[in-house]
């Protein structure tokens, strides 16, 4: 029990007041016992929390970098997509679980809300264009040279903290934005986060005046195999992914009324045949999770995206900022 801050001998003697009362314990009180089984429960916690947050550093520190690609940092001109999951609220609670758990989904996929509100700040500040992807995709296909920097805001899955924490925030600086959604899994629980429901997404939406658009992520093909490979990956997966996007289409037209022309990757990609699929839809562009710059001759069938973390947005910043 090293490891949790205890030795044997604190254990043997923290278990003997609790479970054998003898001689001078059995004098002891019951809120005293249950003060010491409290205590006994915070050390085992903040041992593991410790044993494990070490793990969860040496794990980040050997992943791939969320930065900007060094090939893309001196591109001057261009747009760039900001991919976010999670907006989270500073809680005792959300602490707790981000001290304990080595998921690469709650590190890499989550932002605190007050980061957030100081990156929105940031591009107001900064007189960055914050633009929408219905715009970027009029600048793309126009096949002239992009003039200046840009900026389009995506959320995928779109769980209850990005409606609670993000959407004040971009409506406070009027900011448009896009929201991929899981057709298949509103209101589920998942992932460590609960997705938000239909009347909660149109709720949200009414809020943004028209800013808030309403893509594609599909139905119920965003999890993984026992390999940790997307589903829709699988060699023989291409009619399952069909029909999912199909299904997916029906669903976001009868609770929204929205025809979804946008569609976002789990996980980042899919397959040759999954993109020519994808191409023959009335899709004005598909999100992937390949960090780069939009420019004017960019396939928008495969739009980069930059995942914005703590790691990423150095390299954002300093690319907003450079001439």
């Amino acid at each position: 029990m090293a490891d949790f801050g205890l030795t044997h001998q604190h254990a043997a003697l923290l278990y003997r007041a609790l479970v054998l009362p003898e001689g001078r314990e059995k004098r002891m009180t019951r809120r005293l016992r249950f003060c010491l089984l409290i205590g006994l429960f915070t050390c085992l916690i903040l041992g593991l929390g410790w044993t494990t947050h070490h793990q969860a550093t040496h794990q980040h520190a050997t992943q791939e970098s969320y930065a900007l690609p060094k090939r893309y940092q001196q591109v001057k001109n261009g747009i760039m997509v900001f991919c976010y999951h999670r907006i989270l609220g500073d809680s005792w609670s959300t602490r707790l679980v981000q001290g304990l758990s080595t998921n690469s989904q709650l590190h890499e996929f989550n932002v605190p809300a007050d980061q957030f509100s100081a990156q929105m700040k940031y591009l107001h500040d900064h007189h960055v264009k914050v633009i929408s992807a219905a715009t970027m995709v009029r600048l793309v296909q126009q096949k002239r040279p992009l003039k200046g920097k840009y900026v389009v805001l995506s959320f995928d899955d779109i769980d209850r903290t990005v409606l609670d924490h993000a959407v004040p925030v971009l409506n406070h600086y009027r900011y448009p934005f896009t929201t991929f959604i899981i057709t298949g899994n509103t209101g589920r629980y998942r992932e460590g986060t609960q997705l938000a429901t239909w009347s909660q997404i149109k709720a949200a939406r009414r809020t943004t005046y028209g800013r808030m658009t309403l893509g594609l992520h599909t139905h119920n093909l965003h999890y993984l195999d026992a390999h940790m490979t997307p589903v829709f990956m699988h060699p023989h997966a291409t009619g399952k992914f069909k029909r999912d996007f199909a299904q997916s289409k029906r669903d976001l037209v009868h609770h929204t009324g929205v025809t979804g022309d946008s569609f976002a990757f789990p996980y980042g990609a899919g397959t040759d045949a999954i993109n020519a699929f994808l191409a023959r839809q009335r899709l004005t562009w598909v999100a992937t999770l390949d960090a780069g710059i939009t420019t004017d001759d960019t396939d928008l069938n495969a739009t980069p995206r930059v995942i914005v973390n703590h790691q990423s947005w150095p390299s954002i910043q300093r690319w907003l900022t450079q001439d």
